[in-house]
């Protein structure tokens, strides 16, 4: 297998690995898992570092990286300290329709902080009846003479706990059901506005998961982003380049996992002879270097045609799903041939399953990434 993808005459990768060593991120990423809590101090180091919103644009503060780029140093970011990090560089992503869309006032107020690491913004669609099915939802947020009037429910929302503002979907009503569905920021701290944890999560605990109730919230015209009716059309485009970069993520992830067992079963003996020289051991290691290098190759292509400006909604959509198997597979097995040792808490090996596995269902799930690929090959069905 090649070398971990390099960023030839480029300094962040190396600003990359000096803040992981500097702040201990591989550490924390551990203990986030034991104790739930929004790495606060580390989110600000990163956005004094630089290493927030790094596709963003530097006139909206960021490092203005291409997408092919900005995948390379977050496999580095995910490889050096875990999913965590790494998402949390990626958080102005997946606010790009407030920067896209918002007033200048709103990008002042939360945007440009979102990238500097010192304001958190959540993203809520899923529902209680409308989880894949976006166009289900029921929350609705019915005009008044100065704005919206914002009821309804979302569930599942990352950083419900911790989020200072999030944007919101909701149907404003109107002649035609399918331009009803707009994009509204809310600052979370409006009278009406109920959050509550979830229970408990499988993993990446740290995002404190939960649900937010909206009972007549008044929420002034200002907090609108972009047109009425064109929330699905934001979100869309936004929602490919995720697929493509958490793809990066999720493959950087199983290449730390995948280095340290290749290192392991060369030095653990079992029945008088080295791990790697059984073939039980050594092949399905072999299988998931070739697959992890075929899923970056793959997502590699993927990133470049997003830079190119070329469509790659389905391209971008199978890579998640690629990379999200690959990587579960490649961790699955570091568990396997770590032994007991593996199983427990003793080695991230579980942990980093445990969060890779919110791949498969987080940012459209994997049925839903087939379904995007089967409509590029029969549009008309």
């Amino acid at each position: 297998m090649g070398d971990v993808p390099e960023l030839p005459d480029d300094p962040v990768v190396a600003e990359i690995r000096e803040v992981a060593d500097r702040l201990g991120l591989a550490r924390r990423y551990r203990e986030l898992d034991r104790a739930p809590s929004f790495p606060w101090e580390e989110f600000r180091a990163m956005g004094a570092a630089g290493l927030i919103g790094l596709h963003t644009p530097r006139a909206l503060g960021g490092r203005g990286l291409s997408v092919a780029r900005t995948g390379i140093a977050l496999f580095h970011l995910a490889y050096l300290g875990g999913s965590a990090f790494a998402k949390l560089s990626l958080q102005p992503e997946f606010s790009s329709v407030l920067a896209e869309h918002g007033s200048p006032e709103l990008v002042e107020e939360w945007f440009r902080p979102l990238v500097r690491g010192e304001r958190l913004v959540g993203n809520q669609i899923t529902e209680p009846g409308a989880g894949s099915d976006a166009g289900a939802m029921s929350m609705v947020a019915r005009p008044t003479e100065s704005g919206y009037r914002l009821t309804g429910e979302k569930s599942e929302a990352a950083f419900a706990i911790d989020a200072g503002a999030a944007i919101v979907y909701a149907r404003v009503p109107g002649p035609d059901p399918r331009r009803e569905i707009t994009a509204f920021l809310v600052p979370q701290e409006l009278p009406g506005t109920t959050r509550k944890a979830s229970s408990g999560d499988l993993g990446e605990r740290w995002m404190r998961r939960g649900t937010v109730q909206y009972a007549d919230v008044l929420l002034p015209e200002r907090f609108r982003l972009g047109e009425v009716g064109e929330g699905f059309r934001y979100v869309r485009s936004e929602l490919t380049r995720e697929h493509a970069l958490l793809s990066a993520i999720y493959l950087g992830v199983a290449r730390s996992a995948w280095d340290e067992t290749v290192a392991y079963v060369g030095e653990r003996t079992a029945f008088g002879r080295p791990l790697s020289s059984q073939e039980a051991v050594a092949f399905p290691l072999v299988e998931d270097g070739a697959e992890l290098e075929a899923a970056w190759l793959f997502t590699e292509r993927v990133l470049a045609r997003l830079d190119r400006g070329e469509e790659a909604d389905s391209g971008a959509a199978l890579a998640k799903w690629m990379a999200t198997e690959v990587a579960l597979r490649t961790i699955d097995h570091a568990i396997q041939f770590h032994g007991g040792r593996g199983y427990s808490q003793d080695l991230p090996h579980e942990q980093r399953w445990r969060d890779v596995r919110s791949g498969r269902i987080a940012h459209g799930p994997s049925e839903v990434m087939h379904e995007i690929a089967a409509r590029r090959l029969w549009p008309r069905h």
